[in-house]
């Protein structure tokens, strides 16, 4: 006991250490959970900021063997968000003080994509009187793309790596060209030198995926030197080819137990970055979102998305909050979030404070 309160004490952690940590369970575990919120409350304090989550579109050029919206798969219903309805979203954030929204679709390249992603940003910029933060989830770009992403207003940006084994990559994408580890490390690069916020993260609980994977992947976020990470349980898609690897998954809760334990060691290594509170965690718990931020998130995503396309994003399966309006969802996080104990940054951007400190050290 002794030992391992020690272990939360420190500021460098090896591979050993981070291993000793995702494998913490019992009263362990709940050292590890406090000592993390702890913190998380020193370095950036007990706020809680909101992202207005628009999935915009569910066309994808990507065949990630385990992801729902994958191009293959011929079951799903695709679309397009017009944009008085992208519009109406970033307004709803607006005057519900949410501060800021995150763009999140599927994985396009082509000219007249990036064009309206710019135009989109320019106006949401304009009808929030440049009040508005705006993150983009929208894949591997070319330097040109996201530094015209960036000038139009854009500051932050969410790439997951999914995990840093090379091989597992493999495993999880068809080698046809258009899914290359290399070009996702790259595209990671090009984030950063565009000007963003830099952020990426992992799925937790693959097939054939072991701790010694997390803790890697742990380590790469590290020397990555991100702002910010968007973390979770894996949760399987029938419609996908990864579904006939179900058998060899840890359960549900084992994953979520695991997430947990990914999120504290990851507030103790980097603690002055956002984490967020994914939505694959409420998949799976019913407090999932709270109980991630008392294990050190600090962002929440509501999302915003009209409800005729919410059936149409189903990343995995099970997804929750498919039937609820924004309105009622607004009240509904507010709540979850206060009632961890914490406060909810209304009207305010929360930018990383990792990022931040790195801007003044370059001053």
């Amino acid at each position: 006991m002794k030992e391992f309160k020690k272990l939360l004490e420190q500021k460098d952690f090896s591979k050993d250490d981070i291993l000793r940590l995702l494998n913490s369970e019992g009263e362990d575990k709940t050292l590890l959970l406090k000592r993390s919120r702890e913190v998380a409350d020193a370095q950036i304090g007990k706020k809680v900021y909101l992202r207005g989550l628009i999935e915009y579109s569910n066309i994808c050029s990507k065949n990630c063997f385990y992801c729902g919206i994958r191009k293959g798969n011929r079951a799903q219903t695709r679309y397009v968000m017009e944009d008085e309805e992208v519009l109406d979203c970033a307004r709803f954030a607006y005057e519900k003080s949410y501060g800021s929204i995150v763009i999140q679709t599927g994985e396009r390249v082509d000219s007249a994509f990036t064009g309206k992603i710019e135009d989109l940003i320019r106006q949401i910029k304009e009808l929030s009187h440049g009040e508005l933060g705006i993150t983009l989830s929208l894949g591997e770009q070319s330097d040109e793309t996201y530094q015209k992403w960036f000038a139009a207003g854009a500051h932050r940006y969410l790439l997951r790596i999914e995990t840093s084994n090379p091989d597992l990559y493999l495993r999880y994408h068809p080698d046809d060209g258009n899914h290359r580890f290399e070009e996702r490390l790259a595209a990671l690069e090009r984030i950063r030198r565009a000007g963003f916020q830099q952020g990426t993260g992992v799925m937790i609980g693959l097939p054939g995926q072991t701790l010694e994977d997390l803790a890697d992947d742990l380590l790469f976020i590290k020397n990555l030197d991100v702002d910010m990470v968007g973390m979770g349980p894996y949760i399987e898609h029938e419609d996908t080819p990864m579904f006939s690897d179900r058998e060899q998954l840890m359960s549900r809760m084992e994953r979520y137990q695991l997430a947990l334990n990914m999120l504290a060691a990851l507030r103790l290594m980097m603690p002055k970055i956002n984490m967020a509170a994914t939505t694959a965690m409420q998949a799976i718990h019913p407090d999932g979102r709270e109980e991630a931020v008392l294990a050190g998130a600090n962002i929440v995503m509501p999302n915003i998305t009209p409800l005729k396309y919410r059936e149409c994003y189903l990343l995995y399966d099970g997804k929750p909050c498919v039937d609820e309006e924004p309105a009622r969802c607004h009240g509904c996080i507010i709540n979850r979030i206060q009632s961890t104990g914490n406060q909810v940054g209304l009207g305010e951007w929360g930018d990383s404070r990792h990022f931040l400190a790195k801007q003044v050290c370059k001053d």
